[in-house]
């Protein structure tokens, strides 16, 4: 009865798989479709038309800011966040080691120095005393990454922060709707960097925002993504020495995140079951346990569901890799996300000379050997595919573990 498909089995999802259970994703709603034939007739397809400036009030509402501004993804966005912030040549900008390349390659477009640094075994979010290790004279700026499905211990970073007179950008690109302490992330530190590139849980394929408290901030960072022209602060002369680029939004996206972001607290609720059903299920299972959050009271906004394999657990012989073809056999897409710490990607071309890594031990152990990753839509399936997911886990946890 528990033989796995992998050894001849039966698969626990049988004739189908679970991507083909998944609800359609990204989602869609009738709304929507009426709303960019709106657009589309208006002829207002850009220049901050009357979505955008919805969202503008609305999302940083949602995320417990006062202000937010849109651009094309959520990569331009933190680089405009460290051109507002006069982050620049000679500064250096203290990044996580796992993360997306873009938390430590729009340092490295203003001209300043991503040093990264290791993580937090549990939450896999940046080690905030690897942060006070890696600070010198140089140092301008921490991006905190809220990742995969935790939030970062905003508390101690922002204490770094205050100590060392640094600015905080909060990289919240798969943390829409989380919150700290009853705060959004996105309104704890200076700025706020949200993505809505296709996979994530609010997307109109790309696109991005900034969130921030400061009206002033707001308004170089409109500056600097809208080509010097600003929305917040237009009798404001452009500053001189604020670099400028042509990174705007159109209507067409904002339209779509509109109806997205009044109907996320739904969908919020829908993940935030499915994660508790998923991990009362895997109590028991050996070898394996879901990445934590740094504070009790995180609300999770639940990205990607995300477990550790616990430290040598697996039989001799056995890889995470058979882990996965086992779990694929049983019709269930589990993976390791990016496969590899930012610095060990393929695409991260940036010169020896131009970063600093610090001893990442842990960065290296999680994505190498211990992550197990799955889709961010398993968490909006019904009830019993959510605990087919769990069962085909448990079967191979217990066939595997030592």
């Amino acid at each position: 009865m528990n033989k796995l498909a992998v050894n001849g089995g039966t698969p626990v999802f049988g004739g189908k798989k679970m991507m083909d259970l998944i609800p359609p994703w990204p989602p869609r709603y009738p709304e929507t479709a009426e709303r960019l034939l709106e657009v589309y007739n208006s002829g207002k397809w850009s220049g901050c038309s009357v979505y955008e400036q919805k969202l503008m009030t609305e999302f940083a509402e949602f995320q417990d800011a006062k202000y937010s501004v849109w651009m094309a993804n959520g990569t331009v966005t933190l680089e405009c966040a460290l051109l507002a912030l006069g982050v620049g040549p000679g500064d250096e900008v203290i990044v996580p080691g796992v993360s997306w390349l873009a938390t430590a390659q729009a340092p490295d477009y203003v001209g300043a120095t991503p040093v990264i640094v290791d993580i937090d075994p549990d939450t896999l979010c940046i080690d905030p005393a690897r942060i006070e290790e890696a600070i010198t004279p140089r140092t301008k700026a921490i991006i905190p990454v809220h990742i995969f499905s935790a939030v970062a211990d905003m508390d101690r970073i922002m204490a770094i922060a205050k100590k060392h007179n640094l600015y905080v950008i909060e990289d919240c690109a798969h943390a829409h709707g989380a919150k700290q302490h009853g705060k959004g992330v996105g309104s704890i530190g200076d700025v706020g960097s949200f993505s809505f590139q296709l996979s994530k849980i609010m997307t109109a394929g790309e696109g991005g925002c900034c969130t921030v408290n400061d009206i002033d901030v707001c308004d170089r960072i409109f500056r600097a993504s809208h080509i010097g022209n600003s929305r917040i602060k237009p009798e404001n002369e452009l500053p001189a020495t604020l670099s400028c680029h042509q990174y705007r939004f159109t209507e067409f996206q904002a339209a779509v995140i509109y109806d997205q972001l009044h109907h996320e607290a739904e969908l919020r609720a829908k993940r935030i079951s499915g994660m508790k059903l998923l991990n009362g299920l895997l109590r028991d299972t050996p070898g394996i346990y879901q990445q934590t959050s740094s504070c009790e009271d995180d609300l999770r906004a639940y990205y990607f569901p995300t477990f550790l394999l616990k430290p040598n657990c697996l039989k001799e012989g056995i890889t995470r890799a058979d882990v996965y073809k086992a779990l694929s056999a049983e019709g269930v897409l589990f993976h390791e996300g990016w496969g590899a710490p930012l610095y060990d990607f393929p695409s991260w071309n940036v010169p020896k000379d131009k970063f600093v890594k610090h001893e990442t031990p842990v960065c290296a152990d999680v994505m190498y050997n211990r992550v197990v990753i799955t889709h961010n839509a398993v968490l909006l399936m019904d009830d019993k595919n959510i605990s087919r997911v769990a069962e085909a886990l448990d079967k191979v946890m217990r066939a595997y573990t030592a």
